[in-house]
């Protein structure tokens, strides 16, 4: 299933520093990278429950940094009770850390939720949107785009390839 139907309209996002910042008492219950993968949850939520999405999310993401480098992350999840695969894409204004290898900030997440059962489906999915992140080219025209529409344009359009153009403005 190609990027662009997993994403739609609602699920993609710009997210200024306000929208993730935490009071003093909240930086003590979660850290930037727990608020982003919260903020993803929601997205992704539609008529589930967001806190389950959320906590799903943030159990992967104990296990291993889902950061892939050159400030990209995929945060991922299997869910039951879910009948098809859902992404959802936040680029932050302000870069947070994500513990990536190579020590540099994400801020471009595309977080994924797969069926619980399909686990050769969120293979795929994963090799298909690291190799679309891969392309620096790309990775910049996100990181340039102007607003969310023009992000989703990106975002739907063909994969990146050696002739790779941005979408024109």
């Amino acid at each position: 299933m190609p990027l662009h139907d997993l994403l739609n309209r609602a699920r993609v996002a710009i997210l200024d520093g306000h929208a993730i910042e935490a009071s003093a008492a909240d930086e003590a219950v979660a850290s930037t990278a727990t608020r982003v993968l919260a903020a993803a949850a929601w997205l992704l939520a539609d008529d589930s429950d967001g806190v389950a999405i959320a906590l799903a999310l943030r159990e992967r993401e104990a296990r291993a940094s889902t950061a892939l480098g050159f400030g990209v992350a995929i945060p991922h999840a299997r869910v039951a009770d879910l009948d098809e695969c859902r992404a959802a894409f936040l680029r932050l204004e302000h870069p947070v850390d994500f513990g990536a290898a190579d020590g540099r900030p994400v801020d471009l997440v595309l977080a994924l939720l797969v069926p619980e059962h399909d686990i050769d489906g969120q293979l795929r999915r994963l090799a298909e949107i690291t190799e679309r992140f891969a392309d620096a080219d790309y990775r910049d025209a996100l990181r340039e785009a102007r607003d969310a529409s023009q992000l989703r344009r990106l975002l739907s359009g063909p994969a990146p390839g050696p002739d790779f153009l941005p979408c024109a403005a």
